[in-house]
């Protein structure tokens, strides 16, 4: 089964976050997702779109060579603010040709936070505008409304934050996402069941499939990087203070209690893990 039908029959399913790296050498990022006992618990690799405006491999060149190489499958993300209205579709046509049918449809950082603040962030449009045009081209017409002779068949993710500040405007820009077109969503990292219980409800009646996402703290450092520097991101005052002194053993051990609740609810579909380059701490996550 593909993922979209893992979904479709509520398997509860393992995605994990990937750079691409900033070469031309594949071989270590290919040596690890071709590991045994990585293949065994992932179910699809969500390969990012040069993340906080820093240069990376095109995340669809990288998403074909490791379904094509390795078998496994990819969810490509593509954002918004490096290419125009022309270039999305371009982008989209391309890897529908390609094989690479999973989608992260994201606005994207702006470019002034990465290592190029001279080049033009474009936001044609923004991740809901996205979704429309996927949608679009899933149904047979281009962005402005001409019929396309063919049909593409994307199966379109988006991003939603459960432990947002400002959670009513959240949701509604998920209630958006949905009716442009949205099949599932991958969540910002939680690190309070609490909240999660609060958004799962306050979602309830949006039923499409929510995958959760996980990324296992490694120092106490990290904890106050997070709660510091990311605003969208909470690390409640409990599981701070079990950081202290401690390293990446405790954060894989919180990561799997949550892991642990995460599947108690039926309204959860997955999990997403973010290991930050680690690709062998997913390993030890799910062992």
């Amino acid at each position: 089964m593909n993922l979209r039908e893992k979904l479709a029959s509520n398997k509860f399913v393992v995605t994990v976050e990937l750079d691409p790296p900033k070469t031309l050498n594949l071989d270590k990022i290919l040596r690890e997702v071709d590991c045994d006992n990585f293949r065994k618990v992932v179910d699809a690799v969500n390969v990012t779109d040069c993340p906080l405006a820093k240069l990376r491999m095109s995340p669809i060149a990288l998403s074909h060579i490791i379904q094509e190489k390795i078998g496994l499958e990819a969810i490509f993300h593509i954002t918004c603010r490096d290419r125009n209205l022309l270039g999305l579709q371009a982008e989209l046509l391309g890897a529908f040709a390609l094989g690479v049918k999973n989608i992260l449809a994201l606005t994207g950082d702006p470019p002034e936070v990465g290592d190029y603040i001279m080049a033009t962030g474009v936001y044609d449009v923004d991740s809901i505008g996205l979704v429309k045009m996927v949608n679009k081209l899933n149904n047979g017409h281009e962005y402005g409304g001409k019929e396309f002779k063919d049909k593409t068949d994307f199966f379109i993710g988006v991003a939603v934050n459960p432990t947002a500040q400002d959670l009513t405007k959240e949701i509604k820009r998920f209630e958006k996402k949905v009716s442009a077109g949205a099949n599932f969503i991958q969540t910002q990292p939680i690190y309070d069941i609490r909240l999660l219980e609060r958004f799962l409800k306050l979602t309830a009646h949006i039923n499409i499939p929510k995958i959760i996402g996980i990324m296992p703290l490694k120092s106490y450092e990290m904890v106050e990087y997070l709660n510091n520097n990311l605003p969208g991101i909470f690390v409640p005052p409990g599981v701070k203070e079990r950081m202290k002194g401690k390293d990446v053993e405790e954060g894989v051990k919180i990561s799997r209690e949550l892991i642990n609740e995460i599947g108690k609810f039926k309204e959860a579909a997955g999990i997403h893990i973010f290991p930050l380059r680690d690709m062998n701490l997913v390993c030890r996550l799910l062992n």
